[in-house]
């Protein structure tokens, strides 16, 4: 159907259409949070030891400090499991928006060197501070994240032209390269149990995560997708370049700050959490896409709830393969990613952006 067509009543359209595919997409929506209950119970339900599901539902409705099912899923797996829910939805969000603000299709949080910045503050919490909890491990990443992002926004600017996705990107990659050996250099001059510290949290696992962890991180995604979602509209207007967005009102030097704050929220708080979780914030923008459009109105929550499906489902699956043992979210997901993300790109089914 033309572009003439769609905008003239009666040519090819259908009154009420517009409301229709909202509704649809607002299914969309729903089923994907039914998805994400479904495996929050699962998740709740599974690991070295099983719980049955009936036990599973008592321990959230009535539960019980004496019996020791209710305490294992209350205590340990609850946590463990709104983590990932949160995390998930924080990297594909992020994925959303450095898509967005880049306009590479191939971009990711990692991109802007938040991962390595974390990493290279992690490991020296670990090394020099003697970090060993995960609730000291979000704050040393939160700090290397930010201190990365304004390293890569000062390198991404040219004198008064303002910012570039392009030096953005590449400021970003070179960091990542000089952080990745700073990261090396201090866990090869380290003891084994400072690199066993660093090596479970690298692995993206989301075990051991406990409440101590979930009020800092939920208040920080909060933040971040409130602005994510403010600038949904804008985020429209700037794929279509800097001088029709001025031409429509939209300030896309503001946007980007805003977007690129969010992102920095976003994926700082997941990364810090979980540890650098792969292909989540790559492929489930593109996943979102194939199903409602580059629209960012609806690109944005569907890439929330697809992250999360993957990242749950991830990290049931990890709990399943070397069962009683576990591997860890971060590895599942690469693992599931990549081969997805290349049947994407081998059918050319990768959307436009």
């Amino acid at each position: 159907m033309s572009l003439l067509s769609r905008a003239q009543p009666g040519a090819g359209t259908k009154p009420g259409t517009p409301l229709r595919r909202r509704a649809q997409r607002s299914t969309g929506v729903l089923t994907g949070l039914v998805v994400v209950a479904a495996l929050c119970v699962v998740s709740l339900a599974v690991g070295s030891r099983p719980v049955p599901v009936d036990t599973t539902l008592d321990a959230l409705l009535n539960f019980n400090p004496g019996n020791d099912l209710h305490l294992l899923v209350i205590q340990l797996r609850l946590p463990r499991t709104i983590l990932a829910v949160l995390v998930g939805a924080a990297l594909g969000l992020s994925g959303a928006l450095m898509q967005a603000l880049t306009r590479n299709p191939l971009a990711e949080p990692g991109i802007l060197g938040i991962n390595s910045g974390a990493a290279a503050a992690v490991a020296v919490g670990i090394a020099s501070f003697g970090v060993s909890a995960v609730a000291g491990y979000v704050w040393f990443g939160f700090l290397g994240a930010g201190i990365a992002s304004v390293i890569v926004y000062v390198l991404g600017r040219a004198h008064d032209a303002g910012t570039n996705p392009v030096r953005l990107v590449l400021a970003g990659a070179g960091l990542s390269v000089v952080l990745g050996a700073l990261t090396s250099i201090v866990l090869i001059n380290s003891d084994p149990d400072t690199y066993d510290d660093f090596r479970q949290w690298a692995t993206g696992s989301l075990q051991g995560r406990g409440f101590d962890v979930l009020p800092v991180v939920a208040l920080v995604c909060l933040v971040g997708f409130v602005l994510a979602f403010s600038m949904s509209r804008s985020l429209d207007s700037l794929a279509l370049g800097g001088d029709l967005s001025r031409a429509l009102g939209i300030s896309p030097r503001r946007t980007m700050i805003i977007s690129a704050l969010a992102v920095l929220l976003l994926s700082g708080a997941a990364t810090a959490a979980a540890g650098p979780i792969a292909f989540v914030g790559l492929a489930a923008p593109h996943m979102a896409r194939l199903l409602v459009g580059p629209g960012h109105q609806w690109l944005l929550p569907y890439s929330m709830v697809t992250s999360a499906i993957v990242l749950l489902a991830a990290d049931i699956l990890g709990r399943q393969v070397l069962f009683p043992g576990e591997i860890g979210a971060g590895i599942m997901t690469a693992l599931i990613g990549g081969p997805v993300f290349l049947a994407l790109v081998r059918r050319r089914k990768m959307a436009r952006l």
